[in-house]
């Protein structure tokens, strides 16, 4: 993407010309176009050439007295017609002996064409408007030359140094003193930047702006497409740029070169962004450290939709965030889907409320693989889903070491005492509990972690003798003889149901603390 300064120099319009103080003295009035006085002015010309448009290449000011047309009616109107062709941004008359009063004709002409004429009560020099409306030009020129290079001298370090697209974004905010959005090309909210305030006053009222962000520009609203070698895949926003429209152009092209060039030599894609906001949202859910209610505008403007809908939490242990999100738009089901740490991923479904939420839970499970799907109960209130967020990833901590014989989707009732001694290990009394039930197998690195295992698969299974000989391969004498070795160890007898639940206890203790 490139883009020329000459095209992007921020320019004045019409309305801040006449209220330079220079230009005040020759008590200006509007007579026609006033409804176009924000057209940039782009240069100044003096001309009095009746076919002044031949000369003109349009943004230009024309400043005129009118000498060589007056008397001729027609010569006027062709003069206001040429500027009109031209582009021409306004055309100022400064009244005198050619005329003493706004001539009619031009008036009129100017009126129909939609051009701002303007004429001078006062005589005035025109070299000092030239002079200071050029100078004023060219100042801005430079100041936006020096944007531009600043910008993309920031952008280009932070991207060297492998910053991430966040780091970014508060680049461009800072320089942009104001919101700052990367949406896909259905207008969903991929990254946010800018004072949080101001962030979330844009995100509240998302669903409006996202249909106007193909519109033109304005109000400070200044876009930039994302994308190269033909392809589009979003847009960076300026939210309510307060600078001049041509500097907030050259400022939010530079951030989408940079952007481009982060995702180019990243290896990231438009959908690896996507991955990267769902993450920020449902880590932040599951934190609690940002305030659902907060968190509410960030959700519907990342396309979740809200509004009266049931809030399915889940945690899915072993699954690849790609399935994941496949197998949700494959059955229809709209939901964020983050990876949370290596090997877990939450997963957040969005439903109607007269869907069955637990039968569209369990057709979303059947279609994963190898994988344990936690489940909290279902949330109607936003507020709420934090707290079911955390429950089922309390759920999935709970059978991470490979409870037997689950179901397909594992909820709370489901995990019993694993789930109380998963809350509870860290506490120093259950975790000395642990190391003294356990010390005779734990103290042998050796043939002490083999009759472990042996012990975790005779107690999960419910003291089946039969069923643990099966998992572990061995004959029942065999299993047997291991038994005996784990009670001789221990010190306990495992067919006393007491002495067995202290054990499983400790054991189960002592596997949340390892994981």
């Amino acid at each position: 993407m490139t883009t020329t300064l000459d095209h992007l120099a921020p320019a004045l319009s019409v309305r801040q010309v006449l209220t330079l103080e220079r230009v005040l003295a020759g008590e200006p009035e509007v007579v026609a176009g006033a409804a176009q006085l924000d057209r940039a002015v782009r240069w100044v010309h003096v001309a009095e050439a009746a076919d002044v448009g031949v000369m003109l290449s349009g943004g230009e000011m024309v400043l005129t007295t009118g000498v060589l047309l007056a008397g001729d009616e027609g010569a006027q109107a062709e003069y206001i017609q040429s500027l009109h062709r031209a582009e021409a941004a306004a055309v100022v008359l400064g009244l005198g002996r050619a005329f003493p009063a706004p001539p009619d004709v031009m008036r009129r002409a100017a009126e129909r064409c939609g051009l701002p004429m303007v004429v001078l009560h006062r005589p005035f020099p025109f070299a000092e408007l030239t002079e200071e409306v050029q100078s004023r030009l060219v100042r801005r020129k430079f100041a936006a030359v020096s944007l531009s290079e600043a910008v993309r001298t920031a952008l280009t370090g932070l991207i060297t140094a492998g910053a991430p697209l966040q780091r970014l974004l508060d680049e461009v905010a800072q320089h942009s003193a104001c919101p700052v959005v990367v949406t896909n090309l259905a207008h969903r909210v991929l990254a946010t930047a800018g004072e949080r305030p101001a962030v979330d006053d844009v995100l509240r009222d998302w669903e409006r702006i996202a249909r106007q962000a193909g519109g033109t520009e304005g109000d400070g609203w200044i876009r930039a497409e994302l994308g190269g070698r033909g392809e589009r895949w979003g847009q960076i926003l300026l939210c309510g740029y307060r600078g001049d429209t041509a500097s907030g152009r050259l400022l939010a092209d530079r951030a989408a070169e940079a952007l481009v060039l982060h995702r180019m030599l990243g290896g990231n894609s438009a959908h690896t962004w996507e991955e990267q906001s769902a993450q920020s949202l449902l880590t932040d859910l599951v934190s609690g450290v940002v305030p659902a209610r907060q968190l509410l505008p960030r959700a519907r403007a990342a396309g979740l939709p809200v509004n009266r809908r049931t809030f399915v939490p889940l945690v899915v242990r072993d699954g690849d965030p790609a399935e994941l999100d496949r197998v949700l738009r494959l059955l229809g089901l709209p939901g964020l889907v983050a990876e949370l740490a290596d090997g877990v991923t939450a997963v957040l479904l969005s439903l109607a409320r007269d869907q069955d939420a637990a039968v569209l839970t369990a057709n979303f499970a059947a279609r994963l693989t190898q994988t344990v799907v936690a489940a909290a109960d279902p949330r109607t209130a936003w507020d709420d889903v934090p707290a079911g967020m955390r429950e089922a990833q309390h759920v999935a901590d709970a059978v991470a070491s490979g409870a037997l014989d689950l179901p397909a989707v594992v909820r709370l009732k489901d995990v019993h005492l694993r789930g109380l001694i998963r809350l509870l290990r860290d506490d120093p009394y259950v975790q000395s509990f642990a190391e003294r039930e356990l010390d005779g197998l734990l103290c042998d690195s050796g043939p002490g972690e083999g009759l472990l295992a042996v012990l975790r698969t005779y107690l999960a299974t419910g003291r089946n003798k039969s069923r643990t000989a099966q998992l572990h391969h061995v004959s029942r004498p065999a299993l047997y003889r291991r038994l005996e070795a784990i009670q001789t160890r221990l010190g306990v007898d495992l067919d006393d149901f007491e002495q067995a639940a202290s054990v499983h206890i400790a054991l189960l203790a002592h596997d949340a603390q390892q994981s």
